[in-house]
């Protein structure tokens, strides 16, 4: 899609943005259009969009904000009332490295989500042709896999403290704050198709190793693992929704129960939940993520003891099944 001059479509996108800013439609601080809202008002594709978007920021007229989406900066430049002229190519033998295309590649992540990045884009971002920067990222996956290294390299794991329940509760917390700095990594994990991430596979390690030594056998160890580490994910998943929410709809979670109260007070007066009525809010997903580790390690370490084998009596006790004579 492009216009009758020959513009290129995210240039009058990001044209179009300047003018409401300067008409005062869009004010400091003021959210913009998210890429999604971008790409149904123009018609044109996502990566067209976050194009645009990358252009205004480069420009300094609008910035990011952590789990808030784009805004209108403070104090918008001059001369971004006029389009800026091409950006320079940047020749693929310049002193690029394949960290540099990772740490733009996560920048752009952070910024405005897990679908923003693409090959394209991070080209684009960066200043280079897109077929040169399969010199560095063969692929999306292999882009995808140099993304989670990086992340997991942020938190060093310190020496293991001693006992198995301090070790895996410390590499699953450790986890947690790479997964709370950058949401949209829980993304990328699948427990059934794992991203080949050495450092991710440090994790792993460190996490079965203890229980191993515990006593448990590896395939239980294994999915012990696999609960804990899904704990987290999980967790940062919901937290990645509800800022993509925010970005998509400009409405912040207060903002929501406020307009759903009346609904959400009317269903509950009206059918027999009056344990749901005593709730004064809903859940605080930092104490959600407290809570359940809390119960999966109290869990786990009945398994460790042998007070509790999957539900059964340990061997040796009253209504023990399967077990060596």
């Amino acid at each position: 899609m492009s216009t009758s001059t020959g513009e290129a479509p995210y240039r009058r996108i990001a044209a179009e943005l300047r003018r409401r800013i300067a008409a005062g439609e869009l004010r400091p601080g003021d959210r913009v259009p998210s890429t999604r809202r971008i790409t149904r008002e123009f018609g044109v594709a996502l990566a067209t969009a976050t194009k645009a978007l990358a252009a205004l920021r480069a420009e300094g007229v609008v910035t990011a904000v952590p789990r808030v989406g784009t805004v209108v900066a403070q104090s918008v430049p001059v001369a971004a009332a006029v389009p800026p002229p091409p950006a320079r190519r940047r020749s693929a033998v310049d002193d690029l490295t394949r960290e540099d295309v990772v740490r733009a590649a996560i920048a752009i992540a952070d910024a405005e989500g897990l679908a923003a990045v693409s090959v394209r884009r991070v080209a684009a971002e960066i200043g280079i042709p897109t077929m040169s920067l399969y010199r560095y990222v063969p692929s999306k996956e292999d882009l995808h896999v140099g993304m989670l290294d990086a992340l997991f390299a942020e938190a060093s794991l310190p020496e293991p403290p001693p006992g198995w329940r301090a070790q895996v509760e410390l590499v699953v917390r450790s986890h947690w704050e790479v997964l709370r700095r950058h949401r949209w990594a829980a993304r990328l994990t699948s427990y059934t198709r794992p991203m080949p991430s050495a450092r991710g596979m440090d994790y792993t390690e460190r996490m079965l190793r203890p229980l191993v030594d515990a006593g448990l056998d590896a395939p239980t160890a294994l999915h012990a693992t696999i609960v804990l580490a899904g704990h987290a994910t999980n967790m940062a998943l919901q937290l990645d929704l509800e800022a993509e929410l925010v970005q998509d709809t400009g409405q912040t979670l207060d903002a929501w129960y406020e307009a759903h109260d009346a609904t959400l007070t009317q269903m509950i007066e009206a059918g027999p939940y009056p344990t749901l009525a005593s709730l004064a809010e809903g859940p605080n997903l930092e104490q959600v993520f407290e809570l359940g580790l809390t119960l999966i390690l109290d869990g786990l370490a009945g398994v460790v003891s042998g007070d509790n084998v999957g539900g059964r009596a340990p061997c040796g006790r009253p209504g023990a099944r399967n077990c060596p004579p």
